[in-house]
């Protein structure tokens, strides 16, 4: 009997842990396009580490359901070996949100890193210490955070689209990252002088006061928006609309901020999908929008929603 109530409490200790976690990622570590006598069974012990870094941690003090979980994907793309132990490589992110009343997953970010070098020995801990963000091996540390970067980008962005500037927490803590940065040969994409569209100045974007109206703009799009269009479609396009609207005024007011390009990415197919069956004014207005808004998909909204 004492051995059925410990295995009982062992398998109510797991499915709640199992529940805790945040996010629901995969992984995928390439190394195609690196010629190497290395022994490429690293790279999917790596993958495995970080597969475990992601989906074991807590990321937040609140308890999310199996069915609650953030869906994201990671490519980290190995480009060259730098020198022995040494990576240089490209990191693909995908993160997702479930539309209530729905199976549908819709995206929220969509992005290319091309700037991830990081040291790795196999078997190496993968561990993260928001404490400690610059380790004791900057290198090594390096990719760490840039892990836990997009993992609060993501919880962030999740928030934000569930309750206005909700999100603001997990950019913070992205934040206290991009300020203790591990600095060294060939690290970058921390620093406002690396270039116009990096974490600095994803981060920046998500925290200046002067851009809120982009918080309301994700909520809007969202919650007023995809969240209603399992039985109020019109109230789902018009919220979906308004956003698009205010996201337009925001890109006036605040010229190539990185935040309006990085909302628009990935969206393509589901914009179409939202407005194909709309009424011809309500479409005329969106390819309007999205011919502006979305730039390198203008010639398909114009085919799509003619």
């Amino acid at each position: 009997m004492y051995k059925k109530i410990i295995y009982i409490l062992l398998f109510i200790l797991t499915v709640t842990g199992a529940e805790a976690q945040e996010l629901q990622a995969r992984v995928t570590v390439l190394s195609n396009r690196v010629t190497t006598n290395i022994d490429r069974k690293i790279f999917n012990t790596l993958q495995n580490q970080l597969t475990n870094l992601l989906n074991n941690r807590k990321w937040t003090n609140d308890s999310y359901k199996q069915n609650e979980k953030i869906e994201c994907s990671f490519i980290l793309n190995i480009e060259s070996v730098l020198e022995t132990n040494i990576y240089k490589a490209s990191l693909n992110i995908q993160a997702a949100r479930p539309v209530y009343h729905s199976s549908y997953q819709a995206a929220m970010i969509n992005f290319q890193d091309p700037d991830v070098a990081f040291k790795y020995v196999e078997f190496q801990p993968v561990e993260f210490n928001e404490n400690r963000v610059q380790g004791t091996d900057a290198t090594a540390a390096n990719l760490t955070a840039v892990f836990a970067y997009y993992a609060y980008t993501i919880l962030g962005l999740d928030y934000d689209s569930f309750a206005p500037k909700a999100g603001e927490p997990y950019f913070r803590k992205a934040q206290n990252i991009v300020n203790n940065a591990p600095e060294g040969r060939g690290i970058s994409g921390w620093r406002i002088f690396d270039g116009l569209r990096n974490r600095y100045w994803l981060n920046e974007n998500l925290i200046n006061t002067r851009y809120n109206n982009i918080h309301d703009i994700i909520y809007g799009y969202y919650r007023k928006g995809l969240d209603n269009l399992y039985d109020k479609d019109a109230e789902a396009r018009a919220g979906v609309i308004n956003a698009l609207i205010q996201l337009q005024s925001f890109g006036k007011e605040n010229p190539n901020t990185m935040i309006q390009q990085f909302f628009m990415q990935g969206k393509y197919q589901e914009l179409v999908g939202i407005f194909k069956k709309a009424p011809a004014g309500e479409k005329a207005k969106a390819l309007e929008l999205l011919s502006e808004l979305d730039v390198i998909n203008a010639s398909k909204y114009k085919e799509e929603l003619r």
